[in-house]
């Protein structure tokens, strides 16, 4: 069974503390991963207090690119660092994770269309590793670099990879109503529409209109929910919202 597991970056870090890792919730994750046994693992997490501040600073995002190269080293450096933190607590809980950086290995055309070759994931997973991508600066044809946001690699690598269960670990326990409560499923945008509002498609970094409509295109089942649901998840029980097109 392949499972996408996305870990937010306002989870591994402390959003409000630049670039700090949140040490003990990241060991209790890896540990919950190290528990499950699940045979074939992709890892991508977000930016949180390390890409986010820096692609600000530099005024890039999703849509607004640089070509400043100073630019780009400065936020991939940022996400290397948080990267490696993420690999090095995965690998201190037992889990075979090796870093695997986007902006090596993607880019974008003229178009905005994102560019990942995922042959190399395939023989990772073959070969009994775990690879751990992350939300990234990419090269962009005629805008310089642009941002990939861990939300979008998920979308990807779920289709590519032909993912059998996604999930996105956040620090909400699920997609909320207008009262604050999870809505247990969703099989069509319109079951969320009042609480969520209008999709913004240019809302890649985190927006929760935006995730669930990406999700609800994929042919596999996915799971919006918070920490506490980590091992429901890798069991293969729902967790938190179930988003199902």
């Amino acid at each position: 069974m392949t499972v996408v597991l996305k870990l937010g970056g306002s989870v591994v870090t402390e959003k409000d503390e630049p670039e700090t890792v949140a040490t003990d919730r990241l060991a209790d994750l890896a540990g919950a991963v190290a528990d499950s046994g699940v045979s074939d693992l992709v890892v991508v997490h977000g930016g949180g207090s390390f890409g986010h501040p820096h692609a600000a600073e530099h005024g890039v995002s999703s849509t607004e690119g640089t070509k400043d190269a100073a630019a780009v080293r400065d936020i991939a450096g940022a996400m290397e660092d948080l990267n490696e933190a993420v690999v090095d607590a995965l690998a201190d809980a037992g889990v075979p994770a090796v870093p695997v950086h986007p902006f090596s290995a993607g880019f974008r055309g003229e178009d905005g269309h994102l560019f990942l070759p995922t042959g190399q994931l395939d023989a990772m997973l073959e070969e009994g590793f775990v690879p751990v991508l992350h939300g990234d600066v990419l090269a962009h044809a005629g805008e310089g670099a642009t941002i990939v946001s861990g939300d979008e690699l998920v979308v990807r690598l779920a289709d590519r990879l032909v993912a059998d269960r996604v999930g996105l670990c956040s620090t909400v326990p699920g997609v909320l109503d207008q009262h604050g409560d999870v809505i247990p499923e969703i099989t069509a945008y319109e079951d969320a529409a009042a609480a969520l509002g209008e999709s913004d498609a240019t809302d890649v970094t985190g927006g929760m209109a935006a995730k669930v409509e990406a999700l609800l295109g994929l042919g596999s089942p996915a799971f919006v929910f918070g920490p506490d649901d980590l091992d429901d998840f890798l069991a293969g029980r729902d967790a938190g919202t179930r988003i199902d097109g």
